[in-house]
């Protein structure tokens, strides 16, 4: 359900997702999109209210992800375009050989690819490369920033990996934390930063002053982490 708002002389376009919740949360995503997470039955008047209200910081959000457009064009999956893998740009070579698979080599991504390439081939074998390492990585930035929640006497969640289209992480009332497999892409600082931001909520399931408070004192250049992370995957 879309719903819109005027401030100033902006307007607001924003998703209302209702739920089973008893608190009204408002996010702004990198694509500039408006999400509203809200009670069930509640009156979209007091959505729109509240959405008003929040309109300076709303528009504050929006105007800083603005600043990194335009977003990289989508990939087509030709031979010499680059691709991130951990924060580094590496350029396809694209290879006919008797085996399928990917290969890291010297600034490439060097795909076999048995019979002719085409674009959606060269795309499924990436992904696909990109998922096992995501497996191996997230594990490992697992491991490195859980001890110091584990300290905390918290539960540790269950890691699920899977592709998301508008979050690079959440975690659910269920203790499942999950994670984007596109954020393999990214710098291992930035990995460690979603992840640790994710665990926060294992305390606080809010973004309340509380939260960042524990961010803070668990991960103090997090805002450093949390800019390059949208800089280097424009």
């Amino acid at each position: 359900m879309v719903q819109v708002v005027k401030y100033g002389n902006r307007t607001l376009r924003y998703e209302v997702i209702l739920s089973a919740r008893k608190t009204l949360q408002i996010e702004v995503y990198p694509d500039q999109c408006i999400r509203v997470k809200a009670p069930n039955g509640i009156q979209p008047e007091l959505i729109a209210r509240r959405v008003q209200r929040k309109g300076r910081w709303i528009v504050r959000q929006l105007d800083y992800f603005h600043q990194f457009e335009p977003r990289t064009p989508p990939r087509k999956y030709l031979g010499g375009e680059t691709h991130l893998y951990l924060g580094r740009q590496y350029r396809l070579k694209i290879l006919r050989s008797a085996e399928c698979g990917v290969k890291l080599i010297r600034g490439y991504f060097q795909i076999s690819v048995n019979g002719s390439p085409t674009p959606q081939i060269t795309q499924s074998l990436l992904d696909h490369w990109y998922a096992e390492k995501a497996q191996i990585k997230f594990i490992e930035a697992f491991e490195r920033c859980w001890p110091k929640f584990g300290r905390m006497g918290l539960s540790k969640p269950r890691l699920v990996i899977k592709r998301m289209k508008t979050r690079w992480g959440s975690l659910s009332t269920s203790g499942r934390l999950s994670l984007n497999v596109d954020l393999i892409r990214a710098p291992k600082e930035c990995i460690d930063y979603v992840f640790t931001h994710e665990l926060c909520h294992l305390k606080h399931h809010n973004h309340s002053p509380a939260f960042y408070e524990l961010l803070e004192a668990t991960m103090p250049d997090w805002k450093k982490r949390k800019h390059k992370l949208e800089l280097s995957l424009i």
